[in-house]
């Protein structure tokens, strides 16, 4: 086959049909475990792991191979507490200040949640994923972007496994409006904050919500499907 652009080989490995199940099964025992956790321990986290998170986010796949994310690492206690402080300043206005509508209170009832948000401080890092709405040209012309969401999405769901599979825990924090963080981590105009990650290790005595995962029945629909059932 001709190819107009450059090409390369591509041979991912083959496994049996056993095999493949189980590792299959092996990875769900692994992420079935993983949980969003607001209480982390000050214990120091090497910086090493997360850049091996990001590494393994940047290969996620993207709309016309475009790779549309940043990701900013804050572990300085100072730049923590800006963070924290705009934070719960939005997070006020949403809990106590009444701009959460009725449903999302109800919908948010179980996990507890609140303004509080000392654990942005507690956490060795901070990470912060912004979306590129375009790109920039060396001559500063703007570039379209295209699945912006979808491709920083599958992004941050690699960033998030890559955590777990190091023992590591964090949380997807969105408080909305998040522009502060535009500005205290000196982003340009054609980024906006995605997802803040507070980076760490889970700590002791954690509980987390005690909730149920959607049922696979639920979550997988078989149409025409040979299951190999006999």
């Amino acid at each position: 086959m001709e190819h107009q652009h450059p090409f390369v080989p591509y041979k991912p490995e083959r496994h049996a049909p056993e095999e493949m199940v189980r590792r299959g099964e092996e990875f769900h025992r692994l992420v079935e475990r993983r949980r969003s956790v607001r209480h982390f321990s000050p214990e120091p986290v090497p910086y090493r792991c997360v850049e091996l998170a990001v590494r393994a986010a940047n290969t996620a796949p993207s709309g016309a191979h475009q790779q549309p994310w940043k990701f900013v690492v804050i572990g300085d206690a100072q730049t923590k507490r800006r963070v924290r402080e705009a934070a719960e300043a939005e997070e006020r206005q949403n809990y106590e200040g009444g701009r959460l509508p009725p449903e999302w209170r109800a919908a948010l009832a179980p996990l507890e949640t609140g303004s509080d948000k000392g654990y942005l401080e507690v956490a060795p890092w901070l990470v912060v994923c912004f979306a590129e709405k375009y790109g920039l040209t060396s001559g500063g012309e703007k570039v379209r972007h295209y699945y912006v969401n979808e491709s920083v999405g599958i992004a941050c769901g690699l960033f998030i496994t890559a955590l777990h599979v190091m023992g590591l825990s964090t949380l997807t924090h969105t408080p909305n409006p998040m522009a502060f963080l535009v500005e205290i981590c000196r982003r340009p105009a054609n980024e906006r904050p995605y997802i803040l990650f507070p980076v760490g290790y889970a700590a002791e005595g954690t509980e987390v919500p005690d909730l149920a995962r959607k049922p696979l029945e639920e979550a997988l629909i078989p149409m025409s499907v040979n299951l190999g059932l006999s």
